[in-house]
């Protein structure tokens, strides 16, 4: 009696761990306020994943610390598939050389998914500053020391050590004001609050496109297709360069079969002409490669960035 007792315990006890993932809905964190692109990029795809996983696929938006609150959500969840994070190379290859409280270790404390999209940022500013160029701006700089304001997403974040990189090869000081999302930069500099800003140029486009916002410069090294009437930095600062990239991250431990399912299902959802239209659109270039791939683009950014905060003379926050 005992025997087949331990038997059928046995058995459902196997078949509990062999249910199918998923079995119940996924979460995807983001770790700033909406309308950032990981916000943006993440309600596009989550639809098309959960036709094809059956599950509901919801975007969740953890805001705080320069993204490091969500991710540290992330990091210490179950490691079972369903809750992942959309993450960004500031708060998993900068913040770690600029913050001295992060939470997390991005090479220890993750399980890379997929490197969704790369991006090039946007140097924009309020249409009526005194300067239309970012030869201009770097004169009136050098011209009112101290005197430029500059929107971030936060202290130490990757769209401020970028500025902190043009700050120093282009020989000016500037005041930087941080914010929490896209948004409030985009709002406060429109409202003529702040001067400038610097940020990934898809939730800028729209601002950019009614004139509210001026942009001044992208920062890849030449001329995006999307904007071909817009200098880059290194036009006025040469030499000078600085891209992002975006994807998806689970807790360590996550296994594997479901990490490359994912990684299946993000990249396919990524490829739909109208996801990729629209990101694409919004400045985005779709990448959609191996969790290997991921992982090796982790530790080589986390070394280069880590040399460019040393060279820079950064003071961890």
């Amino acid at each position: 009696m005992k025997r087949w007792l331990c038997a059928v315990l046995l058995e459902a006890a196997c078949g509990a761990h062999a249910q199918p993932y998923p079995s119940k809905p996924i979460r995807i964190v983001i770790p700033f306020p909406p309308g950032n692109t990981t916000d943006i990029m993440s309600r596009l795809i989550a639809p098309k994943m959960a036709e094809r996983l059956g599950q509901q696929v919801i975007v969740e938006n953890r805001p705080g610390a320069s993204g490091m609150l969500g991710l540290d959500y992330v990091a210490k969840s179950p490691a079972d598939g369903y809750t992942i994070a959309c993450v960004q190379g500031g708060n998993m290859v900068v913040l770690p050389h600029t913050s001295k409280s992060i939470p997390y270790d991005p090479l220890k404390d993750f399980a890379p998914i997929a490197v969704s999209t790369t991006n090039y940022l946007a140097i924009v500013a309020n249409p009526n500053v005194p300067f239309k160029t970012i030869g201009e701006m770097v004169a009136y700089a050098k011209a009112n020391p101290g005197k430029l304001t500059v929107a971030t997403n936060g202290e130490g974040g990757f769209p401020h050590l970028a500025f902190e990189h043009l700050r120093t090869m282009g020989g000016f000081t500037y005041t930087h004001v941080p914010y929490k999302g896209s948004a409030a930069i985009a709002t406060d500099i429109m409202g003529g609050q702040v001067q400038a800003g610097i940020d990934g140029i898809t939730g800028m486009t729209p601002h950019i496109k009614s004139g509210r916002l001026r942009i001044l410069a992208t920062t890849n090294k030449t001329r995006p297709a999307l904007w071909p009437d817009t200098p880059v930095a290194a036009e006025d600062v040469p030499g000078y360069e600085s891209g992002g990239w975006f994807g998806y991250a689970a807790p360590a431990a996550t296994p594997r079969d479901i990490v490359l399912k994912l990684n299946a299902e993000i990249n396919r959802a990524l490829r739909e002409p109208d996801v990729s239209d629209k990101l694409v659109n919004a400045g985005l270039i779709i990448v959609g490669e191996s969790p290997e791939f991921f992982a090796e683009l982790l530790r080589s950014d986390y070394a280069k960035y880590g040399k460019l905060v040393k060279d820079i003379g950064f003071t961890p926050q």
